[in-house]
Order: C-alpha cells, then structure tokens, then sequence
C-alpha cells in the first residue's frame, strides 16, 4: 500500500509543482506589465508637462505648433507656418482665419 501512494505522489509531483511555478510566473509578469504601463503614462505626462507654451497636444495628432486658426498652419510639431515656417504666429502678415462655413451665395 506504501509503495501505491509513493508511486501515486511521485506521478503528481511534476504537474503540481509545474502549476505552481507557472502561477509565479504569471503573477510577476502581470506585476511587470503593470509597472511598465505607469512608467509609460509617467514619462507621457513629462512629456506634456515640458511642452513650451506654443505647443498643444492633439489626441491622435501629438504635439503639435503653431496657430491652429490660421488656414496655413502646417500641423506639425516641427513647422509652424506652410508660408512662415520659422517665424512667430504672432502679428504675421499671412495670416488667414480659417472659414469653416462658406456661404453659397
């Protein structure tokens, strides 16, 4: 009888202590995958906390310069003006107020 519960526990052992080892791992790599995600919030918000003040942040867009209500703004984080790349939006002389509503008549 002795020897069919040896048998038995020596059978068992191997899944047993595989289910364990891999319930560790799994907890860990959640533990893991938690601690990179607040990381990467963390640094996202350095980010927009550094941004000078010409800068917006657009959902989907990014961070982009210039004057969005000029029709030449170039939408980008790197150029402000398709007309006036360098220079400030500020008292420009190409400026032209996007319209968004044009009448037909």
């Amino acid at each position: 009888m002795l020897e069919i519960i040896l048998v038995l526990a020596i059978g068992l052992a191997p899944p047993l202590l595989s289910f364990i080892f891999l319930r560790r791992a799994e907890a860990r790599a959640q533990m893991r995958l938690r601690s990179a995600i607040r990381a990467a919030e963390q640094r996202q918000l350095q980010r927009l906390l550094a941004l000078p003040a010409e800068h917006r942040y657009i959902e989907g867009m990014g961070s982009l310069i210039g004057d969005f209500t000029c029709r030449f703004n170039a939408r980008s984080a790197h150029i402000r003006c398709a007309v006036n790349p360098f220079g400030p939006c500020k008292e420009c002389p190409y400026y032209e107020p996007i319209s968004s509503f044009t009448d037909p008549s």
